[in-house]
């Protein structure tokens, strides 16, 4: 009896070791010495080298000067990282459509210029609600707006847009698209950031 719970203990020390200690230092280490930035959560930064969000993570953007992102159910108020998540409406529910109605009617009134159809993705939020991503259509039909907040030619700022359009992933995976905050980072490097903007509208580190 003593002889099997030796033999048990030590197993369970080998597995402890190997599985708890040394697998994640690994899988840890090679992480960072292949992928580095990657692994520390794909952080990007302003100008200044401060901490702005995650390439992976969407986030609002209220003011006129920047692209917007996806519709967001995650959390009370949208784009909370710590709760991924859909609204899980059905397409028969009242409450969808009357968000969706809503979106249509500040979208229209923020873009007055920008052309008929709205596209899909500025009306429909994502599975996660944390969608980083637009088609470059979606990021393209904001530009009228941002060209006239920032005084600049609607050409200039649609230059900077597809700059920064991603194509396929190994050229058959997935769709082209743009990431909201690179895009709008290369906004305020490319035009400045407005001085005028309160900060909690600006890409520097708050939405």
């Amino acid at each position: 009896m003593r002889r099997e719970i030796v033999i048990a203990l030590r197993a369970t020390l080998v597995t402890l070791i190997l599985t708890g200690l040394l697998y994640p230092l690994a899988t840890t280490g090679a992480a960072q010495l292949m992928f580095g930035e990657r692994a520390d959560g794909s952080l990007a930064r302003n100008e200044a080298g401060q901490v702005v969000g995650s390439e992976l993570i969407g986030q609002a953007f209220a003011s006129p000067v920047y692209v917007q992102g996806r519709p967001s159910a995650a959390g009370t108020n949208g784009y909370d990282a710590t709760s991924s998540s859909g609204s899980n409406y059905g397409t028969t529910s009242k409450k969808l459509r009357d968000r969706a109605v809503a979106d249509v009617a500040r979208l229209g009134k923020e873009n007055p210029t920008a052309p008929l159809p709205i596209p899909d993705a500025l009306v429909t939020a994502s599975a996660s609600g944390l969608d980083p991503d637009l088609p470059p259509d979606a990021a393209l039909w904001q530009a009228p707006r941002i060209a006239k907040a920032r005084n600049v030619t609607e050409d200039r700022v649609r230059a900077v847009i597809d700059n920064h359009v991603q194509g396929r992933d190994l050229g058959f995976l997935g769709e082209p698209r743009v990431n909201v905050l690179e895009l709008n980072l290369a906004l305020d490097q490319q035009f400045g950031r407005p001085p005028t903007l309160p900060t909690s509208s600006t890409v520097a580190g708050t939405r």
